[in-house]
């Protein structure tokens, strides 16, 4: 029996509520994973389970260390199972045809390095390569690209190179890579990772619209890492909450997430009402 198998706490992720719960997209049972590096007599994190659908938008938290880039590690493909199972569109996403999951799922890692100092526009391009046909690109990648880099609040540095850039306008062309690369699919998966890190607030409430803005017009499922609580309060459906050690709990992104998540970090929240009717918190120190 794997190691994390004999200390199952986690609470599963339900499905969103509804008359009939939707056909899961991508979905875990007793899912343990092992961080690359980490030696295989430690304990793996886990076991969580998980159930996602098409078209729902969840905000991944928890202290550093928890497991959180590992977690979406793994649900991109690039990390097999230690023990459980993860399965995408029904099947277990770890053995699918790497092609064809570029087709449906793109993912922003949270570094932007690239080795050479490459067109902005080619880094978008990337985005594209899965859908090279006979090594030619399809004759709509130009506006896509374009597209992508409106939409990433990036289109006045298409004619830059990507090496010139600052730390913040790396992350929207990046960001702009992973738009392009689902731009014409439906029904898809995309994962990102701290993606507003380095970036002002007025980029930082724009660029969180257009990514919940752009999956919800094709279906896609957005799981987004973020450290900032009230963002995660900002338009997703639901919290995953890591615990050190990689166990998940799943929470509403509303007010009664606000214990789990004070328990989560040793902190206390207050609850403030938002302009625009939305929830905001205030953190402080535990016992304050």
């Amino acid at each position: 029996m794997p190691f994390c198998a004999q200390n199952r706490s986690a609470t599963p992720i339900p499905a969103r509520t509804g008359p009939a719960a939707p056909a899961a997209l991508l979905q875990a049972q007793g899912l343990c994973l092992r961080a690359p590096g980490l030696s295989r007599l430690a304990p793996p994190h886990g076991p969580c389970d998980l159930h996602l659908a098409a078209g729902e938008q969840v905000a991944l938290l928890g202290p550093s260390g928890a497991g959180k880039s590992t977690l979406l590690r793994a649900l991109a493909g690039e990390l097999a199972p230690a023990a459980g199972r993860l399965d995408f569109d029904g099947a277990p996403l770890h053995t699918q045809d790497r092609l064809a999951l570029a087709r449906r799922r793109a993912v922003l890692p949270q570094s932007h390095l690239v080795a050479f100092g490459l067109p902005v526009a080619l880094v978008v391009g990337l985005g594209r390569s899965p859908w090279m046909r006979a090594g030619r690109a399809a004759d709509d990648d130009d506006p896509v690209i374009r597209d992508a880099l409106a939409l990433a609040e990036a289109g006045h540095l298409l004619e830059r190179r990507f090496d010139t850039l600052s730390g913040g306008e790396q992350a929207r062309v990046q960001l702009a890579r992973v738009f392009a690369q689902l731009w014409t699919v439906r029904g898809g998966l995309l994962l990102v990772d701290e993606p507003l890190a380095a970036l002002d607030p007025g980029l930082q409430f724009a660029l969180l619209d257009a990514l919940q803005a752009y999956s919800r017009a094709r279906d896609h499922a957005l799981v987004a890492v973020l450290h900032d609580i009230n963002q995660a309060f900002d338009g997703f459906d639901r919290l995953w909450l890591m615990r050190r050690g990689g166990q998940l709990d799943a929470q509403p992104a509303d007010a009664r997430a606000l214990p789990a998540l004070e328990a989560l970090y040793g902190i206390r929240l207050q609850a403030v009402a938002r302009p625009d009717g939305g929830l905001g918190v205030v953190a402080g120190r535990a016992g304050g």
